[in-house]
């Protein structure tokens, strides 16, 4: 009998390897449908979810109800599955290099709870190869079973956009790939049981891997040149957003806009793939640049804003900053690799006495992942305030809200334009 039978009778279960922003939904979504387990290596986020509440603050504990899966952090019980999903992070190092310890300690569980006739699938975004080059060594090596043989394995990248309700894991169509035929039939079957708009079956797993890595490069790569842009119009005396919105009246006009470019996927993805295209020899001079426009936002915005309070009379040192927003983005409490950092950092190394805001983020979290802490009391005497994130709490701000935390000839800071042509008093600058 096939896996996806199997499965679908009970008569097997699943696992999801890596509860975080991506396995966790995975999880519940099949959990609705079939037997579930679902491990991680944190006893503390294990011990949350088995009391309905998401660690990463995206779902609710309605998500959890008339769900057959079993939380647990101890590996034993990964023997009683059959069809292993593998969803752990993959990021970069200091370096900007591709870091596969969490993938390659993920997989190693896997192997060592390996039986013949199981599946194993993975969805965290690498470079192509990477599960036949780097992950399958590591099932066979630590199970004794042969690749394709005995065990089966396929990739199918996640997609999941944290703080997005509408495009869910249900309603994004799902690309699936497998070793074999076989396996992709029984792999496609099974995504489709969560997935309502169906699958997409690559040729390969390596298209499917290529697929993910360029889905997000695109975007850096359009970001960045918006970013570029941004730069330009900055010195030409022009309004980056008035001439995007000038733009976007032709047909064919992509809807790019400027800004800070963090976060565990655009930010990072855009590495792997130049770090795979070098191992064959040619150095991609479009992905680089646009990382290199994109890592220096921070910095280049900070600049900006020294140069602004010079050209108010005001003094550097110690002058106060207000930065609103610290989440790599809109609406979520996610801090992975948030580029708010580097401006706030930035400024720092000026003398400006620095305050951060955010109504998602954790200031615990804020003080281990960057080493600073949210204020907890807004005060008055601000000399500038940067809008940093584009956070629901703040579209409803107005210019008289500004002016009262704020000193006289204080200047607003809005990356992402969303208080333009609606601050008349307050001296305005946005990308």
């Amino acid at each position: 009998m096939d896996i996806y039978k199997k499965l679908l009778n009970k008569e097997a279960k699943l696992s999801l390897v890596g509860l975080g922003y991506v396995g966790l939904p995975i999880a519940l979504e099949f959990a609705k449908k079939i037997s579930v387990i679902g491990f991680d290596i944190s006893e503390e986020r294990i011990e949350m979810m088995k009391n309905k509440k998401d660690p990463s603050d995206e779902l609710s504990a309605d998500a959890f109800e008339n769900c057959d899966i079993k939380f647990t952090s101890n590996i034993e019980d990964l023997k009683e599955a059959a069809f292993h999903i593998v969803a752990v992070p993959t990021p970069i190092d200091s370096h900007n290099m591709p870091d596969l310890s969490p993938l390659i300690s993920a997989t190693k569980t896997v192997g060592k709870i390996l039986k013949k006739g199981d599946y194993v699938v993975f969805e965290s975004t690498v470079y192509p190869g990477a599960t036949e080059e780097d992950c399958v060594p590591e099932l066979e090596e630590l199970s004794g079973l042969k690749f394709i043989e005995d065990f089966k394995v396929g990739y199918s990248p996640e997609r999941i956009n944290p703080g997005d309700k509408v495009n869910t894991l249900s309603t994004v169509v799902k690309i699936v790939s497998g070793c074999d035929d076989k396996s992709l039939e029984n792999i496609a079957k099974t995504y489709e049981l969560v997935v309502k708009v169906g699958v997409h079956k690559a040729p390969t797993m390596k298209v499917a891997e290529a697929a993910k890595v360029i889905e997000n490069t695109q975007r850096d790569v359009n970001i960045a040149l918006m970013n570029e842009l941004s730069i330009i119009f900055s010195r030409l005396g022009i309004n980056t957003f008035d001439v995007l919105e000038a733009a976007g009246t032709k047909w064919n006009f992509l809807n790019f806009y400027p800004g800070l470019v963090g976060g565990h996927c655009i930010g990072v993805d855009p590495y792997y793939l130049a770090y795979k295209a070098q191992e064959y020899r040619y150095h991609p001079q479009i992905i680089n640049s646009g990382r290199f426009v994109n890592d220096s936002m921070g910095f280049y915005i900070a600049k900006q804003l020294v140069k602004q309070l010079i050209a108010k009379g005001k003094k550097i040192l110690n002058s106060k900053v207000l930065v609103m927003g610290v989440t790599f983005k809109e609406n979520v409490s996610d801090l992975r690799n948030s580029k708010v950092a580097d401006l706030i950092n930035e400024l720092k190394t000026y003398g400006v006495l620095v305050e951060v805001t955010d109504p998602y983020a954790s200031s615990a979290q804020v003080k281990k992942e960057y080493g600073f802490e949210l204020t907890e009391d807004i005060a008055d005497d601000y000399n500038a305030v940067v809008v940093a994130v584009s956070h629901n709490d703040y579209l409803k701000l107005d210019e008289a809200y500004f002016k009262s935390i704020s000193t006289k000839n204080a200047i607003l800071v809005d990356v992402k334009g969303l208080y333009r042509n609606k601050i008349k008093e307050l001296s305005y600058w946005s990308l």
